[in-house]
């Protein structure tokens, strides 16, 4: 097998490649042992959603013989209420300080969800996407913010294998989280 090319989604097709991985890799569409084992994706976004994100930054993808096999989402904090679920985190920034300054002071983007195909795991994908994110971003960003469930151990070892460190630890209604960054300037 080839390697997935790794490249910015450009198209109406490439949002609804992200939407269908997504859709299969659902906390809700998965089984336990999977969940466990494989990792999963909680928040669900539309095709409008995806088109506003993408117009402000875009989205980094891994495609295979024309078809979606991963992707790492962008989100800037403009679109911090698109997302209700996603609206405590961007609120939690403005009370977290890294380095003495806030995190909301920064400049910053938050990794929106990150998703790799079952069929594709183990070939390097999250980490290509990444150094895709910051050949891409660095020179406008200090820092990508994202947050991981700590129910979800192998999204925690694989971003901890980039350079992500945790900043902060919150408990909501649904789980325990962990914020993390990886600061390039």
């Amino acid at each position: 097998m080839n390697t997935p090319v790794v490249r910015l989604a450009e198209s109406e097709n490439d949002l609804e490649g992200i939407l269908q991985l997504q859709q299969d890799n659902h906390v809700q569409n998965i089984s336990a042992d999977i969940k466990n084992k494989e990792g999963f994706v909680t928040v669900k976004h539309n095709l409008e959603d995806l088109k506003q994100m993408n117009s402000k930054a875009k989205q980094i993808i891994a495609v295979y013989d024309g078809k979606v096999v991963a992707y790492a989402l962008v989100m800037v904090p403009e679109f911090s209420k698109l997302i209700p679920v996603l609206t405590p985190m961007f609120d939690t920034f403005d009370t977290i300080d890294l380095d003495g300054i806030k995190l909301s002071q920064y400049k910053y983007y938050v990794m929106g969800q990150i998703c790799v195909a079952q069929d594709f795991r183990g070939m390097g994908l999250v980490s290509a996407m990444y150094n895709k994110h910051k050949e891409v971003y660095s020179g406008a960003y200090d820092i990508i913010l994202t947050e991981v469930s700590s129910s979800n151990p192998r999204s925690m070892r694989a971003h901890e294998k980039i350079g992500f460190k945790t900043i902060h630890t919150f408990r909501d209604v649904t789980d325990e989280w962990y914020i993390i960054g990886w600061q390039w300037n």
